[in-house]
């Protein structure tokens, strides 16, 4: 059961992380609009292989999760008070 946690933690989790860090970035990054979304899409599969990483690595499936969800939640809603702001 412990496995498929953190498999499934490396899955989803990483996923979301992923995802939140490129709407993050390419928010935040200090180029051309197209550019920074085609780095900040790069970075994401570096942050996705990161987060497989850290899942494995953690002590427990649910530091796992923690460490997978609570940052990705933290980047996605900067990354949504961000775009409010821009607006």
């Amino acid at each position: 059961m412990a496995v498929a946690s953190r498999a499934l933690a490396a899955i989803f989790g990483g996923y979301g992380l992923a995802v939140a860090a490129t709407l993050l970035l390419s928010q935040i990054l200090p180029m051309a609009r197209s550019e920074a979304v085609v780095t900040a899409s790069m970075l994401g599969f570096v942050v996705y292989a990161a987060a497989v990483c850290w899942a494995f690595a953690a002590h427990s499936g649910r530091q796992a999760w923690l460490g997978l969800l609570l940052p990705a939640l933290l980047m996605a809603g900067l990354a949504w008070w961000l775009k409010g702001a821009a607006s």
